[in-house]
């Protein structure tokens, strides 16, 4: 191993930030400029910077509809903003421990998972992550294209009337799709600073915007109506509980893409406190109360109009004024843009990136994400409550968390947060493996993968699942994919690397455990 990219750490930093010296950088095919460590200098994201990309990200229309799909299930209001609390206070943990190795190491996600899985196995979780940002990628954008189809249509008249259909939809709602892609790339196409940017001013002016519904529908319905009062259709016995566990699964499926490629973000932190006080104080408590205000508005719909109005489009549609109207489609299209591009375009191309890194650009993999968000058909995925939080959120939880468990075994409880930041890019070092891949990680996710989905079941007429599930015995995990999927992986990664450690990397492990915090042998 060569001297040249041995890493340093800062003598007396509390967080034991480590970086490459400066014209260090490794080179070769697993390494690209934007794979590479931040530099502390440039690691600079404060508190507010955390916390007001969690507002942006947390005050977009699907998190208002979250709420709205968990009543549809029969819950009443105080158990749908209750089953939101617990998933996001539960998701906050792990992604904090995985948000932990961005401010130390300044890595993203595609090259923190190759310390579990190996330098060319980093690439199964990747894909994975890739895989369904790709698919929130188009949903929100099919989301934020219906605002500005339907809110413009306020503006300037019924512009759907008399249009030609294509695929069942007017071809101005096409079009509405494809303005607002145009704008999400050529925001991402500016970098990481700009996304920082954006997302600060933002996180503001959407919640300016939510309030200001709140105000106006308080105002016409003279206070809430009767959704407030309306009965849970379950109760709080025993079929409440089999709603709400697979329905606390759906709700942590939400947000468990980001548990896992939150080192994307964190990388540029400028301590381990701004990421863990940003991030507590951003997620968990945004979204309760985003949940709660989108109840309330509703509710002041039911008073309003004789019926529960959950899409805040739909309810922005009924603005008498065209000030309104335009305040209300700004928002929404700001609201939209600022989680689309943070949580379901940075990712992906950050992890396309990692598999040819020498070919694939940030911007090239923001633009393979955006063209593979649009051909997924994301209108499909959003047909209805049962599609969206069971098959769809349900499964997608259940894979990710069982990434989530191999990581986190790996980071916290195999290598006690230590890495060899320079070997994460060479051929042949500690995390090479066989031949790339370390077999220990990649058994772990398949057994927990199959344990956290091999149960997915759907109702006759519901969903794509046998009723009696794809592997009929392991049919009652199903309600618990995401835990099944992080326990599973966790306990059986840690296991198979104490029972059967790669000779040479227990080697290099042991060496770099007498060593200064990061850095490498030198021969």
């Amino acid at each position: 191993m060569s001297a040249i990219t041995t890493p340093t750490d800062r003598p007396g930093d509390p967080d034991d930030r480590v970086e490459l010296p400066d014209g260090a950088a490794p080179a070769g095919p697993y390494a690209n400029k934007d794979l590479l460590p931040v530099p502390l200098a440039q690691r600079r994201w404060t508190t507010y910077n955390f916390a007001a990309l969690w507002v942006g990200m947390a005050h977009n229309i699907a998190s208002w509809t979250l709420a709205s799909g968990l009543v549809a299930l029969g819950m009443d209001w105080k158990q749908a903003v209750l089953t939101i609390a617990v998933a996001n206070v539960v998701v906050l943990l792990p992604m904090l421990l995985t948000g932990h190795a961005g401010p130390k190491y300044g890595i993203p996600f595609p090259v923190f998972a190759r310390a579990a899985f190996g330098i060319r196995g980093a690439n199964l979780p990747a894909l994975v992550r890739a895989a369904v940002a790709c698919a929130w990628f188009g949903i929100q954008t099919w989301i934020g294209g219906s605002g500005i189809f339907l809110l413009a249509g306020k503006l300037f008249g019924d512009w759907w009337a008399g249009a030609g259909h294509i695929g069942g939809y007017p071809w101005t709602q096409w079009l509405s799709f494809l303005l607002f892609w145009v704008v999400q790339i050529a925001i991402i196409a500016r970098g990481m600073e700009t996304v920082r940017r954006f997302e600060n001013w933002a996180a503001p002016f959407v919640l300016a915007g939510a309030l200001a519904l709140l105000a106006w529908m308080t105002v016409k319905a003279g206070g809430f109506g009767p959704l407030l009062d309306q009965p849970s259709q379950l109760g709080w016995g025993s079929g409440f509980w089999k709603v709400f566990f697979p329905s606390l699964m759906g709700m942590i499926g939400f947000w468990s893409t980001l548990a896992l490629n939150i080192p994307d973000f964190t990388r540029y932190a400028a301590t381990q406190r701004a990421q863990l006080w940003g991030q507590s104080l951003g997620l968990p408590t945004t979204m309760t109360a985003f949940a709660l205000l989108s109840v309330l508005v509703t509710s002041g719909s039911q008073a309003v109009y004789g019926t529960a109005i959950w899409d805040p489009v739909a309810l922005a549609a009924k603005l008498d004024n065209w000030a309104g109207v335009l305040f209300a489609l700004v928002t929404i299209l700001i609201a939209t843009l600022s989680v689309n591009i943070a949580a379901n375009t940075v990712s992906p191309a950050f992890d396309l990136s990692n598999m040819a890194p020498r070919r694939i650009s940030f911007r090239t993999g923001a633009l393979i994400t955006a063209g593979v968000g649009v051909v997924i058909l994301p209108w499909k995925l959003i047909a209805s409550p049962q599609a969206y939080i069971y098959t769809w959120l349900g499964t997608v939880a259940g894979l990710l968390g069982t990434v989530a468990g191999v990581l986190i075994a790996d980071y916290w409880v195999i290598r006690r947060t230590r890495l060899d930041l320079a070997d994460l890019y060479r051929a042949e070092g500690r995390y090479w493996y066989d031949a790339g891949w370390n077999w220990r990680a990649v058994l772990a996710f398949a057994v927990g993968g199959v344990l956290a989905i091999g149960g997915s079941h759907s109702a006759p007429g519901t969903g794509p699942f046998p009723a009696d599930g794809l592997i009929p015995v392991l049919k009652p995990l199903a309600d618990y994919g995401w835990a099944v999927g992080l326990a599973t992986a966790l306990v059986l990664h840690t296991a198979l690397t104490r029972l059967a450690p790669d000779p040479r990397a227990r080697a290099a492990e042991e060496s770099l455990s007498r060593e200064p915090e990061g850095l490498s042998p030198s021969s």
